[in-house]
């Protein structure tokens, strides 16, 4: 191409200067292409395969790599195309690792996954290699030097004896109490450390580390004789272990169970409140047991009652319109008619501002009438189908056994009666999403199993319940965040302030003392109440 350019310029000399400029434009064009072909073919990296006798020849897949001379170059420009910036595919070194972004996102996600399972066993490993080793200590005590020296041991005698049936039964007694208040799974992941647990656990720690120390001095190495004292020094390491225990009840136990704060939780969307009296724990033990009395005491959350509200607002909004005075294109004389047209819409914003407690009064009253209606409708539908199943039980009790219908059955046959009337009412409520087909009906099977009434089997829809009653899909037990700016390690004081955050809400928790209560007594004597009833015989009847 260079040669024929070259050719193209000597041939047309007598053109204008012009055209020489554009041709010494396209020629420098040409180069730079050329440089970078050849600058790209010297980044990439080839690798021959094993049949390849020499490097001599770069061939890649038996096609010459870019800037490498061919045959077809000599033809000239005629078989290149005219549109080759668009179709020229450049060979880059792509990763065989590649990975989407999904995979990254579902990677992070197992990983967390697999790190909150190793979160929630830790605790409890740790606890089964501590407790082990608590009842492995006095035993090895009493075997080691049996089993090391037993030539030169002194005789056990009855006192001896007596002490390996106190250490049996103070072990057994030991790994009850440890069964019972560390080898249990936890109820909870926390974010951070219990203060106590790591306490107690370096303490046990401790403890058997320097009854091991002074059992490694002073009798290991002297290789002592006296059995019964050895005897007696794993009896005191077991009764040590056996105080630590009751530390551990007092501190994990019993400590927190007089209330000594109270706490006001208020749910952000809807303003629900309870208050609860807690004891003297630490923040993270505290959101602890206040999540638990949430799934308890708190009605399910449920957005679709929100939304009533966010269009009424929203509806409200769009009436108003905002006018920018100071802007530039504004000016005092320039159209007379805007200024009387934007004070009429103000006035007409006010005017629908005032109405919109009417409007907001009428929407509830219209909505508590729908809800009586629909309600009347479904308690009436359940009563007659109870009352058919009544009949129906009767009628069977006369009849033979094969026409004895199951309690399942019985179930699947009324549900068509009510299901219409009853969807109804829950999509007026706005809690047809809590409430499945087969959930109905399992607890409508369970009403009929034991013997309820019609308001018993309604009490679970007319009314929202607590948390735990729907489903575990509506727990959103690993949604919580504690949001605290005080150590979540340390104890609740009086004005501690923290936030529990879930997915569409959060609790805020307020934490206020309870008063210190002075009570006085008053002593009234008996004597001072009592009275004499005079009575005059002249007295009228």
């Amino acid at each position: 191409m260079d040669t024929e350019s070259t050719h193209s310029g000597y041939s047309y000399s007598s053109r204008s200067g012009r055209s020489n400029r554009h041709g010494d434009r396209s020629r420098e064009r040409h180069k730079a292409s050329s440089s970078k072909d050849s600058s790209r073919s010297e980044r990439s990296v080839v690798i021959n395969p094993p049949d390849t006798p020499s490097q001599d020849s770069l061939v890649h897949n038996g096609d010459p790599l870019p800037g490498e001379p061919t045959p077809a170059a000599d033809q000239g420009d005629e078989a290149q195309d005219d549109n080759w910036g668009e179709t020229t595919t450049a060979v880059t070194g792509t990763s065989e690792l590649s990975i989407s972004q999904e995979e990254v996102v579902g990677l992070g996600k197992g990983m967390q996954d697999r790190t909150a399972g190793f979160r929630r066993y830790l605790p409890l490993a740790v606890g089964s290699c501590v407790g082990l080793l608590v009842l492995v200590t006095p035993l090895a005590f009493l075997l080691l030097p049996a089993v090391m020296w037993p030539d030169r041991l002194q005789a056990c005698g009855a006192a001896c004896e007596g002490l390996f049936l106190s250490i049996a039964f103070k072990l057994l007694i030991l790994l009850l109490a440890m069964w019972a208040l560390f080898l249990k799974p936890g109820r909870a992941s926390l974010p951070r450390v219990c203060v106590y647990r790591a306490f107690l656990t370096t303490l046990t720690l401790l403890l058997t580390m320097s009854y091991w120390l002074f059992y490694g001095v002073r009798i290991l190495d002297a290789q002592d004789e006296d059995y019964h004292g050895i005897v007696q020094f794993a009896v005191s390491l077991v009764d040590s272990q056996l105080f630590v225990h009751y530390l551990a009840v007092v501190l994990l136990e019993l400590r927190h169970l007089q209330p000594c704060y109270s706490v006001c939780v208020i749910r952000s969307t809807d303003g629900e409140t309870r208050h609860y009296n807690i004891g003297q724990l630490s923040i993270q033990k505290a959101a602890l047991s206040i999540l638990e009395y949430y799934y308890r005491d708190f009605p399910l959350h449920n957005p679709a009652l929100l939304s009533a509200s966010k269009h009424r607002a929203a509806k409200h909004l769009a009436g108003l319109k905002v006018y920018n005075v100071d802007a530039p294109g504004n000016t005092a004389g320039a159209q007379p008619g805007d200024g009387n047209q934007s004070r009429s819409m103000v006035t007409a914003a006010a005017k629908r501002k005032d109405s919109a407690h009417n409007e907001l009064y009428y929407e509830e009253a219209d909505y508590e009438r729908r809800v009586r209606k629909r309600r009347a409708r479904l308690v009436v539908a359940v009563e007659e189908a109870f009352t058919h199943v009544r009949r129906m039980k009767k009628e069977d009790e006369c009849g033979t056994p094969s026409d004895i219908m199951d309690v399942r059955e019985a179930a699947l046959a009324i549900f068509p009666s009510m299901a219409r009337v009853l969807q109804k009412y829950l999509r007026t409520t706005r809690r047809q999403h809590c409430h499945s087909m087969e959930s109905i009906q399992k607890h409508l099977a369970f009403c009929l199993v034991n013997n309820m009434s019609p308001k018993a089997f309604l009490e679970a829809y007319l009314a929202p319940g607590p948390t735990l009653q729907y489903g575990p899909e509506r727990w959103m037990a690993d949604q919580w965040t504690l949001v605290s700016e005080a150590s979540v390690t340390g104890g609740v004081k009086e004005g501690s302030e923290f936030l529990l955050r879930c997915l569409d809400f959060s609790l805020a928790v307020t934490v206020k003392g309870i008063p210190y209560i002075r009570l006085t007594e008053e002593y009234i004597d008996p004597k001072s109440h009592k009275f004499i009833l005079l009575l005059q015989s002249e007295t009228s009847v």
